[in-house]
């Protein structure tokens, strides 16, 4: 008897591990299911704005103008999906506001360079590479200077 009673309590000793095991697998399974949702979701939000920027970068639109004044020399503003920088006096030069690393827009001109804030990328005033992790230069963008505007188109 003794026999039959340590079998008994064998087996339900093998029940009692064997839902655990069957329940972590299907838990890890819907764990790996949900965290491959959601990197797909982040993927797609993520680049095409700045953390804490909203939905997007506000478009400027073609033919639209900014004083010549609100770009500073040595400097230069975000305006939309277009940078506007002024490298020296009366040189204006329009590139994209997306960051060739990951797609982030840039946040600010400051200091000299273009910033992006997703991973501390800089962009010299010509739109060349100053720092890292980009390797490519932001796109130009056509701006011409009418009078004392900057024309973005």
């Amino acid at each position: 008897m003794q026999s039959d009673e340590l079998d008994q309590e064998q087996g339900l000793r093998s029940d009692q591990l064997t839902l655990p095991r069957r329940t972590v697998i299907v838990g890890i399974g819907a764990a790996a299911a949900a965290l491959a949702a959601g990197s797909a979701l982040f993927s797609r939000t993520r680049a095409p704005a700045a953390p804490g920027a909203g939905a997007g970068p506000a478009v400027k639109p073609a033919g639209a103008t900014v004083p010549t004044g609100n770009i500073p020399v040595g400097g230069g503003a975000v305006l939309g999906d277009i940078v506007v920088t002024q490298p020296s006096g009366g040189d204006f030069r329009g590139f994209s506001s997306t960051c060739t690393h990951a797609g982030c827009t840039v946040s600010d001109v400051s200091g000299g360079t273009i910033n992006c804030p997703c991973h501390g990328s800089k962009f010299n005033l010509d739109g060349s590479v100053h720092t890292g992790p980009a390797s490519a230069p932001l796109a130009p963008r056509s701006v011409s200077v009418q009078g004392d505007s900057v024309v973005i188109g």
